[in-house]
């Protein structure tokens, strides 16, 4: 603030300077002095005049004549009275002046300033730590509107001068969460990323960011960085309930179900939000009933993974088929899939049947495969990575995890 106040002053020396500098450079014109050698060129000019005059006869009393111009000289050089006139009237001119430019300078200032505001912003600027610590310590959940506005000021007050500052970076993506902000959530959380991209508390935040975006690629990213959290050792509750959410929104409810169900693990019973995870997870699970129509336990629901040493074509296509349990190769029903993420499920029924008067729903038991084709051709296996799973009943959930390689 004192810089700012400082900055005030030096403008308007500034603005004074240029008020004064113009009767400056007219005293330093020395006006008496000009006027002084004009006189002087004048009465040398008519001395000469009267001389020619003089010899040509046109003149009787030269000397009277020059006794005249003396006398009009000398009548012409101003008094001192007359000098401090001038002065008088300078200065009268230069000190209203400066105050007039002091007064409108400040006086606009504080009128239409917004003096408030700088003040409030430099309070709030101050105040960052401790309006920080609040937020880390809560998720933002116990500040106010207000504070969060606050926050948000100083925030970008801080990254402005610090742009490399990835912990403020990430505080402001965790307001603009909070907010529903997703544009500025996943600006902030980008830029907190490539400065720190294995902290994971930042792959976490820009995920969630992600997450929020309409764009289907900035969504497969979000689950990509959500992949390979989930495989550290330590894995935050947050993960999995992205996850969750994520399944749950893409009509993927074995899924949703799947990672609620491990959150209630973690959680475990006596804590308050595993009722919430139970009521989320019979929501599912009556989708799942509703996707499956009614004729529930006669279609079969596939969860997919890959295992991590697979390293597969982006143009590859996903192939599930449903056999026998005996394992014959040709299939009873069969479904292609874009590549898309994994872990992954779909639910294959009678609209996948391959052989006529065999419906998929007829089987009792069964088994099924899972192949990424990597040519386009199904009768082709070169390099196609697969899996299969267990006998199980028609009904009953199929994990698969695709890790063998032809």
């Amino acid at each position: 603030m004192t810089l700012f106040w400082i900055s005030t002053v030096v403008l308007s020396l500034a603005a004074i300077l240029l008020i004064v500098l113009p009767f400056i450079n007219k005293k330093a014109n020395n006006d008496e002095m000009l006027r002084d050698e004009l006189n002087k060129a004048f009465y040398k000019d008519r001395l000469v005049e009267l001389e020619v005059e003089a010899e040509e006869g046109l003149v009787d009393n030269q000397q009277e004549l020059i006794a005249d111009l003396k006398q009009s000289l000398l009548d012409d050089v101003p008094t001192q009275k007359d000098t401090a006139k001038t002065q008088i009237s300078t200065v009268g001119v230069v000190v209203p002046s400066v105050i007039l430019v002091l007064v409108v300078t400040y006086g606009m200032y504080f009128q239409f300033g917004a003096l408030d505001k700088v003040q409030h912003w430099q309070e709030v600027s101050s105040n960052l730590p401790e309006l920080s610590k609040k937020l880390m310590s809560s998720e933002g959940g116990a500040l106010t509107d207000d504070e969060l506005e606050d926050l948000t000021l100083a925030l970008r007050t801080r990254l402005h001068y610090q742009p490399k500052d990835s912990t403020g970076w990430l505080l402001l993506g965790r307001i603009a969460l909070a907010n529903r902000d997703a544009e500025t959530a996943k600006d902030s959380m980008e830029r907190a990323y490539k400065l720190e991209p294995k902290n994971e508390d930042v792959q976490l935040g820009f995920a969630q960011a992600l997450m929020l975006s309409p764009d289907e690629a900035d969504q497969n990213q979000a689950r990509l960085i959500l992949s390979r959290l989930i495989q550290n050792d330590y894995v935050d509750l947050r993960v999995f309930s992205l996850l969750a959410f994520d399944s749950f929104e893409r009509q993927d409810y074995p899924g949703a179900v799947k990672y609620w169900s491990i959150m209630q693990q973690m959680i475990g019973p006596q804590d308050s939000r595993y009722e919430m995870l139970s009521r989320s997870i019979e929501s599912a699970q009556k989708k799942m009933g509703d996707t499956m129509g009614v004729d529930q336990g006669k279609s079969v629901a596939v969860t997919l993974e890959l295992a991590a040493d697979v390293n597969a074509d982006p143009k590859s296509v996903l192939v599930v088929s449903v056999h026998r349990a005996d394992g014959s190769p040709m299939p009873i029903a069969a479904a292609r899939y874009p590549l898309g993420t994994f872990p992954r499920t779909v639910v294959l029924d009678d609209g996948n049947s391959m052989m006529e008067g065999l419906k998929l729903s007829s089987l009792e038991t069964l088994m099924v495969r899972a192949r990424l084709d990597t040519d386009g051709n199904v009768s082709t296996r070169d390099g196609d990575w697969y899996g299969e799973s267990e006998v199980v009943e028609l009904g009953a959930p199929v994990t698969i995890n695709i890790n063998k390689q032809y």
